[in-house]
């Protein structure tokens, strides 16, 4: 057995789901956390981190993420995944689901396995727990910035032979709505992976059909998807109204500040709470870049946009065409925007997500046992450090 390293973080904040431990310290032995407690604990030949009455959290997990730092994780490279993983890592991200766009089945293919490649190699940046396909199985009406030409109804040839081929997908966005969207919701939950409504024209009785049959997460909540509509003078609840209304429903939300202003997401918290609430960048390739053009999806055959305003948009600017926020962005526009306590707001991007995607025995929280990925950040949510199974790959 070799000697692992052991370090010792001390004087500061620690950040647990239920309170703030002052003047704490947190012992690592190699890639766990080994000890958490209040005051000082002496700890034999470890080396020392003085996180300076600074928070230390545990890392940011992102269930929801395209891109940043230039590249997309549909570019077809191995390098995009791991520039992306440590792009994200620098603003608090320790965990991430990357996540495809609607495409043909082929470049679906080449991602899953560009994805086992990278994850093989993937030691400077946050770490993969699985690929989130978001698509192509959405409601046209509903598509947002997704790539028309590829959306279609579910195929079971084609889902089958894509988790047949690849034990890497552990979420699947899907329009419920769409005919034999159930029997996909029924498939992909019996393989282990999470069923999630996007993109969709659904209504309460068929949300409701599908939370039965494993579609437990709603994606970015209040994007793409229906609220109230009329049909002949008759109301109907949309996808928006059945997530508030099913209590076991979780939701993820883009919490830029900028996708859903501030009254949202304050009907968000009051509603679903910070159990319930999973914060997700939905990042594209732009972010951690300046504002300016850029492309959304691949690089070779992508969509051209504007970034602007914090955000990206269409040419036109008659839609938004995809987030450039980074996970230190959300946690501080939940406190500033919403008035959300901080402990709240880190539960929402840690304890919460770590619970949905079935790892909260290995992440999300600080405690004796758990992975060491951990945080040191100040009042302004700004990164001092960034650690990932023990090892520091940011420090600013």
């Amino acid at each position: 057995m070799m000697n692992q390293q052991r370090i010792k973080i001390y004087n500061g904040r620690i950040i647990t789901p239920y309170r703030i431990i002052p003047n704490g310290t947190v012992l690592v032995t190699g890639e766990t956390i080994t000890a958490v407690a209040g005051g000082d604990i002496a700890f034999e030949d470890a080396i020392e981190i003085d996180a300076k009455g600074n928070y230390i959290s545990p890392g940011f997990i992102d269930i929801h993420v395209h891109g940043g730092g230039g590249y997309d994780f549909m570019d077809g490279s191995e390098e995009a995944f791991l520039k992306i993983a440590e792009t994200h890592a620098q603003y608090g991200t320790t965990a991430m689901l990357p996540t495809t766009l609607t495409s043909e089945k082929e470049d679906l293919l080449q991602t899953l396995e560009l994805y086992e490649q990278a994850n093989r190699k993937n030691t400077k940046g946050a770490q993969f727990i699985g690929m989130h396909l978001e698509g192509p199985y959405f409601a046209l009406n509903q598509r947002g910035a997704q790539d028309a030409r590829y959306i279609r109804n579910p195929d079971p040839a084609e889902y089958k032979e894509i988790l047949a081929l690849s034990s890497s997908v552990k979420r699947w966005s899907a329009a419920p709505e769409l005919k034999g969207a159930i029997e996909f919701g029924k498939y992909v939950t019996s393989k282990g992976v999470l069923a999630a409504v996007a993109h969709t024209d659904a209504i309460y009785e068929e949300v409701l059909e599908a939370f039965e049959n494993g579609y437990t997460l709603a994606t970015h909540l209040y994007s793409a998807m229906s609220g109230v509509t009329r049909r002949n003078a008759f109301r109907y609840a949309g996808v928006i109204e059945s997530a508030f209304i099913l209590d076991e429903m979780d939701v993820e939300i883009i919490a830029d500040g900028v996708h859903l202003p501030a009254p949202l997401l304050k009907l968000v918290y009051k509603i679903k709470g910070a159990d319930r609430t999973a914060l997700i960048t939905d990042a594209m390739r732009a972010a951690g870049m300046p504002e300016g053009e850029s492309i959304l999806g691949n690089i070779k055959n992508g969509l051209k946009v504007i970034v602007e305003d914090g955000v990206a948009k269409l040419p036109d600017r008659s839609s938004f065409a995809g987030s450039v926020a980074t996970a230190d962005r959300l946690v501080r526009t939940m406190i500033k925007m919403v008035d959300v306590p901080l402990i709240d707001a880190v539960r929402m991007i840690t304890t919460t997500p770590a619970r949905i995607m079935k790892v909260a025995d290995k992440k999300g929280s600080l405690a004796a046992g758990k992975d060491a990925d951990i945080l040191i950040f100040n009042e302004e949510i700004n990164i001092k450090m960034t650690m990932i199974k023990g090892r520091v790959v940011h420090e600013r």
